[in-house]
């Protein structure tokens, strides 16, 4: 499905329908170019995703989204990265693996798609044997996973809202909920249940992320329930308390016009999570019984976290 897909792409659930060969944008900002940020060892993922010797994660520039607290913003608007080939792709997947990464790691990759499967394909023919971790938002086709099948062996995907007044106000795609349900079924479906090497690192499996925003334990403990209630101890749940408050962004990315509007919609947005909302939704995650879990401790929700993308590895 992927050979003609830039001609009239419906590679996301935006299906824009431009033809990025030619040059046209989508509402991911990208044309038919495929452009790399970074690509080196990442040591801030999951343990089982990163481990001692790091993930091999490849930041592709571009997102179908627009998140108005955007950590990434330069990346996820396009403004930066370097053109490459897909076979300077494929060769980038190798490196990563002589480094010694634990993993290939795509993050953000639906809208390069049909590049990266070209470049894992021919990664794989010269020696490419790590498994491979699709990065992204949770906002995709579940078409597109389905024909996934047999290239990723691990899906890290987000899960940010069940309310989609909330999605439209802060993510610009008030059907996320919706889409992301038919999306995360599908990789549950590819990758079956959650496979580890006796080091500990995840070899086959899903593990869904969740950003708790200030403001939204509402919410938080809705996409709990939701995973819970639907698929047990077949996901692994990633709490996450790193919200970088916006007034922190400000400097970081040109996303300056956006910032402003959303902290006059969403005042609670300029502040970190507080210790106290964090842990109600942790007590709520047991309450449940979810176990699969992974907890953030200690402040992490200040720019360091952020990587600098400098186009390190392209």
């Amino acid at each position: 499905m992927f050979e003609k897909a830039y001609e009239e792409c419906r590679l996301c659930p935006r299906e824009c329908r431009v033809n990025r060969k030619e040059g046209q944008t989508g509402f991911c900002q990208m044309d038919g170019t495929l452009r790399v940020a970074r690509a080196a060892l990442h040591m801030w993922e999951e343990p089982c995703i990163s481990g001692k010797r790091g993930s091999g994660a490849v930041f592709f520039s571009g997102c179908n989204l627009r998140c108005v607290y955007c950590q990434n913003f330069d990346i996820a608007a396009g403004t930066r990265g370097k053109e490459i080939s897909r076979e300077r792709l494929s060769e980038i997947f190798l490196e990563l693996q002589a480094q010694g990464a634990a993993n290939i790691n795509l993050v953000t990759p639906d809208h390069d798609l049909p590049d990266i499967v070209w470049a894992l394909l021919k990664a794989k023919e010269q020696g490419l044997c790590i498994p491979v971790v699709y990065n992204g938002s949770g906002y995709e086709k579940a078409d597109v996973i389905a024909a996934l099948e047999g290239l990723v062996d691990i899906f890290l995907t987000d899960f940010k809202y069940m309310d989609g007044e909330l999605a439209g106000r802060l993510s610009h795609a008030g059907d996320y909920p919706e889409v992301a349900k038919h999306a995360l079924e599908q990789m549950v479906k590819i990758t079956g249940e959650p496979l580890f090497n006796k080091e500990g690192m995840m070899q086959r499996g899903v593990i869904v992320r969740h950003l708790l925003l200030p403001g939204h334990k509402k919410n938080a403990k809705a996409v709990l329930q939701y995973l819970w209630e639907t698929y047990g101890d077949r996901v692994y749940i990633s709490l996450m308390n790193q919200y970088t408050p916006m007034v922190q962004l400000t400097s970081h990315s040109g996303n300056q016009k956006e910032l402003e509007e959303a902290a006059r919609q969403e005042p609670q947005l300029m502040r970190k999570v507080t210790v106290r909302e964090y842990e109600q939704v942790v007590d709520y995650a047991l309450q449940l019984g979810i176990t699969n879990a992974f907890i953030q401790e200690g402040d992490v929700a200040k720019e360091s976290f952020i990587p600098d993308f400098d186009t390190t590895g392209v």
